[in-house]
């Protein structure tokens, strides 16, 4: 047993040691590439969020705090270093009470680098978000994101990449743009704060820039294990007439399938109390997940729900200042091992720092 603790905390010191280092890396890289003497070039920038939330989930509270600093390093006009690193604690009072305590997560989401070969074709090798659906890739920043619980179904299929990846885009008629992504990943070295699977998959979709609205699909097999396939269809409308955003997925594996739909409705348009209604928006999602072909006992590994379930959520966000927002919101979670409340409330926080000079040099002004 004493052998299995020394063990684990080896391998925690492992994870924190890579992740250090990939930091300190990419930050004295950053800061080589700023001190160029051309001052028109792209400079590196140091971006991110920062989150503090309570989840309360039946009954049981849930503190959540969080830091996700993103570094993007230019180096001429075609390639761009990129990497997203995640410090996040969660905190709970012990069963019998006390002062609250959990562990601190961190991890690599992505260090990738990104070559520009034309207009209709970017390649990035390295660690990559898997571009299965829209709320893993674009969506998942908790200043981004409408509502902070995580939909149902976001652990299909969304696990970091590390291999190589295709994407583009590019108009198909006056009225409508074709984008696309395809990637191949391989195993992990073996370090769990940078794992990932042996799989290939892609994802395409069509924005009409008329309605503001894009439909697209995606598409994964695992080659490892059960070898299974996956599909997935998402949906995103931003009408020009209304402050307001339209989303949805529906993800299809062999763990489970579900969908959610959610929308969100900033009341910059209400004429009373307008200085400060203008900055309050409401927000709703619906969600349901079906059991897949593991059945509700088996472990899936993924944190997916044990049962069919189904969810509402309601909320609020309101922007206090730019670059910062408090939100709440309160849902009902509804399957066979039981119904209970969801509430969460915190504040959201967004940074950019860049690292250099800003502004054009003299010889080109």
């Amino acid at each position: 047993m004493l052998y299995l603790l020394r063990e684990t905390a080896t391998a925690r010191r492992r994870r924190t040691v890579l992740s250090v280092i990939v930091l300190l890396f990419l930050l004295s890289f950053a800061q080589a590439v700023s001190a160029q003497d051309d001052h028109d070039k792209p400079i590196p920038i140091l971006t991110g969020n920062v989150g503090t939330f309570s989840f309360v989930t039946g009954g049981q509270n849930l503190i959540d705090t969080q830091i996700n600093p993103v570094l993007l390093v230019p180096l001429g006009d075609r390639w761009l270093i990129e990497s997203r690193a995640e410090f996040e604690g969660e905190f709970q009072r012990p069963p019998g009470g006390g002062p609250y305590a959990g562990p601190v997560d961190k991890h690599v989401d992505y260090a990738q680098v990104d070559y520009i070969a034309n207009p209709y074709l970017t390649v990035t090798a390295g660690r990559f978000l898997t571009p299965f659906g829209i709320f893993n890739e674009r969506l998942y920043p908790v200043w981004i994101r409408f509502l902070q619980p995580d939909p149902l179904i976001l652990p299909i299929r969304t696990a970091p990449s590390d291999g190589a990846m295709f994407r583009g885009g590019f108009p198909v008629s006056a009225h409508a743009n074709m984008n696309y992504a395809l990637y191949v990943s391989a195993t992990s070295i073996g370090i769990e704060s940078v794992d990932s699977e042996r799989h290939v998959g892609g994802r395409m979709g069509f924005f009409f820039p008329g309605p503001r609205l894009e439909v697209g699909s995606s598409w994964q097999k695992t080659l490892q294990d059960d070898r299974r396939n996956a599909f997935g269809f998402h949906m995103s409308w931003q009408p020009s007439k209304l402050p307001m955003g339209l989303r949805s997925e529906y993800a299809h594996s062999f763990e489970g399938s579900g969908y959610w739909a959610e929308g969100a409705y900033r009341l910059s348009q209400v004429r009373f109390w307008q200085k400060a209604m203008r900055r309050t928006e409401f927000v709703a999602r619906g969600q349901q997940f079906f059991v897949g072909a593991i059945g509700p006992d088996a472990e899936d590994g993924l944190g997916l729900p044990g049962a069919n379930t189904r969810e509402a959520d309601f909320g609020v966000n309101y922007f206090l200042r730019d670059g910062m927002k408090g939100i709440f919101s309160y849902g009902r979670q509804f399957s066979s091992v039981g119904n209970f409340n969801q509430w969460s409330f915190g504040l959201a926080y967004r940074f950019l720092i860049p690292l250099g000079r800003t502004g054009a040099s003299p010889e080109a002004q």
